[in-house]
């Protein structure tokens, strides 16, 4: 047996014990704010905010109280209004902005929703709390039934490079990139690709670094966006001229994947695999580390509610954003133990790095409201209601794996787009399969299971939403289209719905494609 994976094994059920176990929703996020406010206090948000008297309200008799006069005096916004007052002076190197101390990171966002990317800020405060989220997350591997000998293999990390730019004042890099190189020295012995290869800024050369040393290293677990780990596998595969990724890594047992639903991508990962592994979802945006599968087959996550950041959930309604997924100023918001299983709500966050009332642009639902667990149902600006049919990309998503495995076919990417049609509208899906199949026949499902999965889809069929539209294309299309936008590698993630310029840029991209073939 082998010795040292027992030990592990054991370590780790030893420490699985959390305080978020014994403790409510409510009572963890209340002492987390108190802790954001007292640290802020004297920053220049604290003052111009007025943290102290915020503060003093934490010990009236009224249990939200605090929260009220927190949202009283400190407004919610999104990134450009908070890049505007607060984080330029960050990255222009001015001390005890948002943060106590100087801001020393930016992770570059993936900019899915907008038109460019976002520099987030990243906080030593941060880093240590993402590690920290990152350490509790490798304890429920205890809960799994894996082998001995798998707590003895390697990781590997498919992420950005974390070799980061410099501006002068702040280095600013792929999140991934920033996290990796500040991985804790116990964590080293198990870190691949290493040191050298992870510093490797071109994502083709990196990409051939790992292909190429793969069976050297005993890899149990791989994690990663699982758009780019698919690509990784089927080039090792490839290389080594072997059947499935298990005969280079026999030991395989999981992969930590997160930034997009995984449901679109299972049927090809499979394909890839020598028998089944488990998948594990985790929530790691560039604002932070916000929930992670705590258990074997869930297909929810726990929210993460004391490591540095405070909740708020809006009701995503026409009451609090309008038709394109725009937050109103004064949005109504609920603390964790307020919510409803079941609702949709986006989420604002304010962190220990310098986020307050932050729209990140995710929705999501509570599935589990004593236990706080969550799915990710899309973005804020990712749904299309034209005319009312409430499409999320939760639909999308479940409608594509049904196509999928009803057709026997794997969709790797996709797509859509709302478009007007005469006076009314149609809907125009984009999709990327290597496999044969029917576009009409492909078009036909989707449309017929998305009228399964949403009623005001279905009504809207029947009146405003004209027709569905659809192109097939190679996989690589999609790929192709990234490394132009300059979204290649990393955290990167095709955005699922395209509106305005990056519709008006992939548009463009697609019938230049296919003026060539």
């Amino acid at each position: 047996m082998p010795i040292l994976g027992t030990i592990l094994k054991k370590g780790i059920k030893l420490r699985e014990t959390l305080e978020q176990d014994f403790t409510s929703p409510y009572e963890l996020q209340k002492k987390e704010l108190s802790k954001l406010l007292i640290s802020a206090r004297n920053t220049q948000v604290g003052r111009a905010y007025d943290f102290f008297s915020v503060l003093e309200e934490f010990r009236g008799a009224d249990a939200h109280g605090f929260l009220e006069k927190f949202k009283s005096q400190v407004p919610a916004c999104d990134y450009d209004k908070i890049n505007e007052h607060w984080w330029h002076k960050m990255r222009e190197g001015e001390q005890d902005v948002a943060w106590p101390g100087k801001t020393k990171f930016f992770a570059l966002s993936s900019g899915t929703s907008g038109a460019s990317s976002k520099f987030i800020p990243i906080t030593k405060d941060m880093i240590r709390a993402i590690r920290k989220t990152g350490t509790r997350h490798i304890y429920t591997l205890s809960k799994y039934d894996l082998p001995d000998q798998f707590f003895q293999c390697g990781m590997l990390m498919l992420g950005g490079s974390t070799q980061l730019n410099f501006s002068g004042n702040y280095h600013y890099g792929d999140l991934s990139g920033i996290t990796t190189g500040q991985l804790p020295m116990w964590i080293q012995g198990f870190y691949r690709p290493g040191v050298k290869i992870a510093k490797n800024r071109d994502w083709g050369a990196k990409l051939e670094e790992i292909v190429e040393n793969a069976p050297k290293w005993n890899i149990g677990m791989i994690v990663g966006v699982p758009a780019w780990m698919q690509i990784l596998l089927e080039k090792i595969i490839e290389r080594h001229n072997v059947d499935t990724i298990h005969d280079i890594w026999p030991n395989l047992q999981a992969f930590v994947h997160g930034g997009v639903a995984f449901e679109p991508y299972r049927k090809g990962f499979d394909k890839l695999l020598g028998h089944p592994i488990h998948y594990i979802e985790t929530y790691l945006a560039s604002e932070g580390f916000l929930a992670f599968q705590a258990e074997p087959e869930k297909k929810s996550m726990r929210l993460v509610l004391n490591s540095g950041i405070f909740y708020e959930f809006v009701p995503f309604n026409e009451k609090n954003f309008d038709a394109d997924g725009v937050m109103v100023d004064h949005p109504e918001t609920l603390m964790v133990d307020q919510i409803e299983e079941g609702e949709e709500y986006a989420i604002l966050l304010s962190t220990c790095a310098g986020a307050w009332r932050y729209q990140i642009g995710d929705t999501i639902k509570f599935v589990d409201k004593r236990n706080s667990e969550i799915i990710i149902t899309g973005r804020t600006k990712h749904f299309l209601s034209l005319c009312g049919e409430h499409l999320s990309v939760d639909n999308m998503n479940h409608a594509i794996e049904m196509v999928s495995e009803e057709l026997n076919i794997c969709v790797k990417e996709f797509t859509v787009a709302g478009i007007p049609d005469d006076t009314l509208f149609s809907h125009h899906w984009f999709v990327g399969t290597d496999d044969e199949v029917d576009a009409e026949t492909l078009r036909l499902k989707i449309d017929e299971k998305l009228k399964e999965l949403n009623d005001d889809y279905a009504t809207e069929r029947e009146h405003a939403l004209k027709t569905v539209l659809i192109d097939v294309l190679p996989t690589q299309s999609f790929y192709k289209w990234m490394k132009a936008e300059g979204k290649e590698g990393g955290q990167s993630k095709f955005p699922r719905v395209l509106k305005k310029e990056k519709l008006t840029s992939w548009q463009k991209f697609v019938a230049e494609e296919a003026s060539l073939n």
